[in-house]
């Protein structure tokens, strides 16, 4: 009976102790406040309102600071406005949309974390998080059709004319590559964000015209594709690989009639596919002057690609950090700047073209099995450069 009597006090003292701490638990979720003091000071200490006011006076700090002009912000701010407006209620009055984009772009020129910008603007850290989804997405649907439309067939031509006159390449419509976009690996997802450089990332395949623009543009392939895979399996390959991108008709190379009509083609390093309309150089050892003049006048027009992607990562310092967001986030966060980025340049200004002995070989990879129409296209472009396309400043032997 003693020892019966023993267990039973245990199990009450047992029960006592679990009561005591399941009340301390709903203690400790229960909040302490309905908005935390710090944040109950928004009007009169948060960044908006007392700093981003003052910058406002000074042009040079206010794009400074947001990459933005007054104008293009005001502008910006007008084209998806009602997209991104919340109501007021009974108990608390909405962040203005305003302040959303101020938050949004912020968080996209600096890469700073949730966190830090939660206390700049003195809001909640889930607030930011929100907002910055909701911005990047109503960016992205609101001007992809004005600024980033899918090119026509007349657009492909103004494109191609472009290339000629500041690039020297007739009938190029475009440069083509990938960047890799850095993250924190994201949970349970194995190796395939893994890419070459031991790093986690998703890929920005692009196509960029004349004048830095991205004209179409992929984005979420894993880290772990090469590009050739990524381009394969994008819709913007599968419409070139299937003739149904749009391109104009084949055309005579500029004063070479005699090599008959040619297509219109992109160019691309060697990571990618040699096709009909995908050009990429000559890559077996050793090259002849015609092969090595022909890889110079294409990677320098090639050149708009890597020019573009690093004005892209000056401008949104998002991209020189590790990115600890979803996948999904980080594509539509992509995908916002490089549309604003296209907002910001609606009218480029003429920028010369770089010219100059820039003959370094690339590295020696060997060619792959190359169909012979493509080869036939690289070949008649190889003869073009070297006579009737020769520029002055490229050798002559």
């Amino acid at each position: 009976m003693a020892d019966r009597g023993y267990v039973q006090r245990l199990a009450a003292i047992y029960l006592f102790w679990r009561t005591l701490q399941r009340r301390r638990l709903v203690q400790r979720r229960r909040r302490r406040f309905w908005v935390h003091p710090i944040l109950q000071n928004r009007l009169q200490y948060g960044e908006f309102h007392h700093l981003i006011q003052e910058l406002r006076l000074d042009d040079d700090r206010f794009q400074r600071y947001f990459r933005l002009s007054r104008a293009q912000f005001d502008d910006l701010l007008g084209r998806i406005g009602a997209r991104i407006t919340r109501q007021d209620t009974n108990y608390r009055r909405s962040i203005p949309p305003a302040e959303r984009l101020s938050i949004c772009l912020r968080f996209l020129a600096t890469g700073d974390s949730y966190c830090t910008i939660a206390y700049s603007f003195r809001v909640g850290i889930s607030t930011v998080q929100a907002i910055v989804l909701e911005v990047v997405t109503a960016i992205w649907d609101c001007l992809c059709g004005e600024f980033m439309a899918v090119p026509t067939a007349e657009d492909w031509r103004a494109i191609a004319l472009e290339f000629e006159e500041r690039w020297n390449f007739p009938l190029c419509c475009g440069a083509v590559d990938g960047k890799h976009v850095q993250l924190i690996a994201p949970p349970n997802s194995g190796s395939r964000f893994y890419n070459y450089q031991g790093d986690f990332s998703i890929v920005l395949m692009a196509v960029i015209d004349a004048r830095y623009q991205f004209r179409v543009i992929d984005v979420g392939g894993y880290g772990r594709t090469s590009d050739g895979g990524i381009f394969a399996h994008s819709p913007f390959g599968h419409a070139l690989h299937t003739g149904t991108l749009q391109l104009p008709p084949d055309q005579h190379l500029p004063g070479a009639h005699h090599f008959g009509p040619q297509p219109h083609v992109f160019v691309a390093d060697e990571a990618f596919p040699l096709l009909p309309h995908l050009m990429r150089p000559f890559s077996r050892r050793p090259l002849s002057l015609e092969e090595r003049v022909f890889n110079y006048r294409l990677s320098r027009a090639r050149l708009v690609v890597e020019d573009t992607f690093g004005i892209l990562t000056s401008q949104w310092r998002v991209y020189r950090r590790l990115i600890g967001l979803r996948p999904e986030v980080v594509e539509r966060c992509v995908k916002a700047t490089c549309i604003l980025h296209n907002f910001m340049r609606p009218t480029p200004q003429d920028v010369p073209p770089a010219v100059g002995p820039l003959l370094q070989g690339l590295d020696p990879v060997a060619d792959q099995l190359i169909p012979d129409e493509a080869g036939d296209v690289r070949d008649t472009f190889k003869a073009y450069f070297s006579a009737e396309g020769a520029v002055a400043w490229q050798p002559a032997e």
